[in-house]
């Protein structure tokens, strides 16, 4: 289960780093959902909180505009698998939804700082990068395709998928892997279609 959640708050990341940091955050702190361990109980610390709200306002904004989404993209190749880490590793260190590894920093310190941790976390970093790397690459072709009129509405869909992710990483991980293949095969079609569109309107043959 803490795989599985970690996968899918990971996946989440790669379409929008704060959004499953938030979910993480604010269920830790205003619900008994989560009860992130020592390790990563700073994410609901009011402060962190309100930054990461603040951050993902300015990212809503700005990966609307075909001006904007590939500098914005740019930026977001060190933020983004950073989060899917942060996520994956309090997944594996923590208890969501009463699914959880049992807080593995209270019953064994010395192993914070060891594989147990660490290995989530670069599994995390890993995914959201993955993640991030296919949504940089569509982007610029589809504004071409589309002359940027498909920028904000593909940059809609994708954070109501980090959204809808996050939640059913924590309520229902045994969906994540239907959710992630879905995920999957839209992207390819998307990104198929995006690349006709783009050799119609450059004049080229289609791929």
């Amino acid at each position: 289960m803490e795989l599985l959640s970690g996968l899918g708050l990971a996946t989440s990341s790669g379409l929008n780093a704060y959004i499953p940091l938030l979910v993480l955050g604010l269920l830790d702190r205003f619900t008994p959902v989560v009860e992130l361990g020592p390790s990563f109980a700073w994410l609901s610390n009011g402060w962190i909180l309100g930054l990461l709200a603040v951050l993902l306002v300015i990212e809503l904004l700005a990966d609307k505009f075909p001006a904007v989404d590939s500098i914005n993209d740019a930026i977001q190749t060190v933020v983004r698998p950073t989060s899917g880490g942060i996520v994956f590793g309090s997944a594996a260190t923590s208890e969501i939804a009463g699914l959880g590894a049992g807080t593995l920093a209270v019953t064994d310190p010395g192993a914070v700082a060891g594989w147990q941790t660490w290995v989530p976390v670069v599994t995390g970093i890993v995914i959201a990068l993955v993640v991030h790397l296919t949504k940089a690459l569509t982007r610029p072709m589809a504004n071409t395709a589309t002359a940027g009129t498909a920028a904000p509405v593909l940059s809609t869909g994708e954070d109501i998928v980090s959204a809808g992710l996050s939640l059913i990483a924590v309520f229902l991980p045994l969906l994540v892997v239907l959710a992630v293949i879905g995920l999957v095969v839209v992207a390819v079609v998307v990104r198929r279609r995006m690349r006709r569109r783009r050799d119609r309107r450059l004049g080229g043959a289609p791929a």
